[in-house]
């Protein structure tokens, strides 16, 4: 009986190359911590990016690997698992990777429901191509490609998802590593694609954007953490919460005790439910906290079983194969 895996075989000989202070450390150190715990041989493991800071991500996975091209690696990753449903599949993508030029391959694998874990590291710049925005950068980003400030309005990741019909769709933050540890095991046991967005520091181009979510001072203010079942509530002493504005029919931030303000006017999260997930998604703003943890889950089939089972049904209604007939079937013609 082998021994156990640990993190240790999980890293590589290969020198981690990002700049320093780069939240995609943070992930990488989760990730080799996260994946013995799956009690699966490395060999069944594959990680597949585009291109990026964090697609440099399957040199530093000791598993099967493939760096791809630009924004196409949701393709790539479907036909692995097509042709090997049994492997364990990951795709590393960012924003500008995931969003931009490859987000029409995103929308697909996504609509499809193909049994993937999809990462995508959000640090709302282009940090490999240095510091152009990307389309999630906030308006107003100043950037090589944006010297005046962007005025695009920024594409959010997770609204992005559920648009596109994906099943399972969550956030974490690079820094966490208990949370972002859970939220993995949740992609991970979801059967189907699962988004989640990783909200990642970069020091470069990008320095501290995400700073209020992060910092242990202000976090708890300006956090929200999901979890299913329980009351939407944060602030370092829990006496705020998220209410359903039933006039406006959109969220709002209350204060319990103020205004006669009880637990009971507080949302109860619901991760089934599409309608508020997509509230939750798109929740911006310097009046609302960020919302991480499963945003949505639901159980519906995958591509690939839905593929394979309608392979099974087709051999079953046809008669055996006969390679002689097919060759003379249909049109032929004759060479005098």
């Amino acid at each position: 009986m082998n021994a156990p895996l640990t993190m240790k075989d999980y890293e590589t000989d290969q020198e981690v190359r990002w700049c320093p202070g780069c939240g995609d450390y943070a992930i990488l150190k989760t990730l080799h911590k996260f994946m013995p715990t799956l009690g699966l041989p490395r060999e069944n493991s594959v990680f597949i990016s585009g291109i990026g800071c964090s697609s440099r991500f399957p040199y530093y996975m000791n598993t099967y690997g493939f760096h791809t091209i630009h924004g196409r690696a949701p393709s790539l990753a479907t036909g692995v698992k097509l042709a090997n449903p049994e492997l364990d599949v990951w795709v590393v993508t960012g924003d500008g990777d995931g969003l931009s030029i490859g987000g029409n391959h995103m929308l697909h694998v996504l609509r499809r429901n193909v049994d993937l874990q999809i990462l995508l590291f959000n640090n709302e710049i282009y940090g490999l191509t240095k510091g152009q925005y990307s389309p999630t950068s906030k308006v107003g980003t100043r950037s090589p490609s944006t010297p005046d400030g962007s005025v695009d309005r920024p594409l959010d990741p997770c609204s992005f998802a559920l648009g596109a019909g994906a099943q399972f769709v969550a956030r974490s933050i690079d820094t966490e590593m208990k949370h972002l540890t859970e939220m993995l095991g949740r992609s991970h046991s979801h059967k189907g694609a699962s988004f989640l967005e990783i909200l990642q520091n970069c020091p470069v181009y990008n320095d501290g954007i995400f700073e209020q979510v992060k910092n242990k001072k202000t976090a708890a203010d300006s956090r929200l953490v999901l979890q299913h079942g329980e009351p939407m509530l944060f602030g370092k002493e829990l006496d705020k919460g998220i209410r359903l504005n039933t006039s406006l029919l959109q969220l709002e931030v209350v204060t319990l005790g103020e205004d006669g303000i009880t637990l009971a006017d507080i949302l109860v999260h619901n991760e089934s439910n599409k309608v508020l997930a997509q509230m939750l998604a798109g929740m911006h703003g310097p009046d609302f906290p960020e919302p991480v943890g499963v945003i949505f889950c639901a159980d519906v089939s995958g591509y690939i079983e839905d593929v394979y089972a309608q392979r099974i049904k087709v051999r079953e209604a046809r008669p055996p194969a006969d390679m002689n007939a097919l060759l003379r079937s249909g049109h032929t013609w004759q060479v005098d």
